[in-house]
């Protein structure tokens, strides 16, 4: 799956230090409801059972990749729904590499990746108010708010809301 200038691909060994690096991030913790680092053995671990189809874990992630295989992101489907042709998705892109229009083209392949081979109706996202990168990025990419919640998520010593985002796929 290619867009200017990058591709998404599957997990490799190679990608152990960056995903280390970025799911080890405590600042974005806040983001994905976790509250303590991930070992580099369980994250090994995770890119050795990558194999697994979506239809049984019910989530899948791609390597945000340059072509010549350099990765600065990761893209991921999650809670995937065959039934009702659906799923959540969330991204990160490496810091040296916000701001440049990756994770909006990332966005787009995984889009398209979800509506030929996934078959899928709808993708949805999950947004704290305060991400306005990811906020602008994901209505650029005519995601559509439909719901805040409000306290939903607990951290920093106090509760924030979250937006549900969601885009019907044609």
């Amino acid at each position: 799956m290619k867009q200017i200038g990058i591709f998404l691909r599957a997990l490799e060994p190679e990608d152990l230090d960056l995903l280390v690096q970025l799911e080890n991030d405590s600042s974005l913790w806040k983001y994905s409801n976790r509250t303590e680092p991930f070992s580099r053995a369980l994250l090994q671990k995770y890119i050795d059972e990558q194999h697994q189809d979506i239809f049984e874990v019910k989530q899948k992630r791609f390597v945000v990749s340059y072509p010549d295989q350099t990765p600065i992101g990761f893209i991921d489907f999650f809670d995937f729904e065959p039934l009702h042709r659906r799923a959540g998705i969330g991204i990160i892109i490496h810091p040296d590499y916000r701001g440049k229009g990756y994770g909006k083209k990332a966005l787009k392949l995984a889009e398209e990746y979800a509506t030929k081979h996934l078959i899928l109706h709808s993708l949805y996202a999950n947004i704290a108010p305060e991400n306005n990168a990811s906020l602008r990025m994901f209505e650029s990419c005519e995601f559509f708010r439909l719901a805040e919640k409000k306290e939903w998520n607990f951290y920093e010593g106090q509760f924030h809301d979250e937006y549900l985002y969601q885009k019907l796929l044609s």
